[in-house]
């Protein structure tokens, strides 16, 4: 079978699920309204950044992300889901594959939505204070905060074909992403700056002082992706369905 209908199928099952539409729903939602709220709440911080004040709302709405990721998924591994779709299609590379593009597109494509429905809302609140930012750093937060978005669902699902469980996967990165991250980077000085969250949202500043910058940050979130995807993968090809 050729790769395009088993991806059609695969965005088929995407679409008929109410749960992730919800989540992308929640995405759009979540990281507009926080960010519109950053923007209203003034600019007192001494370290303030415009530009990621602006996109801030991304913070809470990547949870929105991964839980797309990891439950697009993990609906797999609730009745015999995968078993069939492996007999469907028994090129489990193939099919891998093409689970991974329909769980990247949908969150890169509201991801693009989201992100700039978040700028425009929290500049409206900056006021001023936001005149600074040119087009080009604005057109860079709003596809640098799509991709983020899309690296972080697509390490969901890896994580989460490689643990055969979305509740694992949750249980791991949202207390990853809105505890241990901050601790790590508390702590660990320029270590934080190449965990996976940490580096993706150097994209989502105007200024940045650390080693990485806006698209090696981005690049350093793929790395980690593309180790879950691999290993996701590993786990598809060499594991009973």
């Amino acid at each position: 079978m050729s790769f395009a209908p088993v991806l059609h199928s695969e965005w088929l099952k995407i679409r008929t699920l109410r749960s992730l539409c919800g989540a992308l729903l929640a995405v759009f939602a979540v990281t507009t309204a926080f960010s519109a709220i950053a923007g209203a709440s003034g600019t007192s911080d001494p370290e303030f950044d415009p530009l990621f004040t602006a996109l801030s709302g991304v913070t809470p709405g990547q949870i929105a992300a991964v839980s797309f990721g990891a439950m697009a998924m993990s609906s797999e591994f609730h009745g015999d889901g995968l078993r069939l779709s492996l007999a469907a299609v028994p090129q489990r590379g193939r099919w891998f594959a093409a689970k991974a593009t329909a769980v990247a597109v949908p969150v890169l494509l509201v991801g693009l939505v989201t992100a700039l429905a978040a700028l425009v809302a929290a500049r409206a609140g900056l006021g001023d204070a936001a005149s600074p930012l040119s087009a080009a750093e604005q057109a860079r937060g709003v596809v640098g905060c799509a991709v983020y978005l899309t690296l972080m669902a697509l390490l969901a699902t890896g994580l989460t074909a490689l643990l055969r469980s979305g509740v694992g996967t949750l249980s791991v990165l949202i207390p990853f992403l809105l505890v241990v991250s901050f601790v790590i980077g508390d702590m660990s000085g320029g270590v934080a700056d190449l965990l996976p969250d940490k580096a993706g949202q150097v994209a989502l500043y105007e200024t940045y002082d650390g080693t990485l910058g806006p698209w090696s940050g981005l690049g350093v979130t793929a790395l980690w992706t593309g180790a879950a995807l691999a290993a996701g993968a590993w786990s598809v090809r060499r594991r009973d369905a």
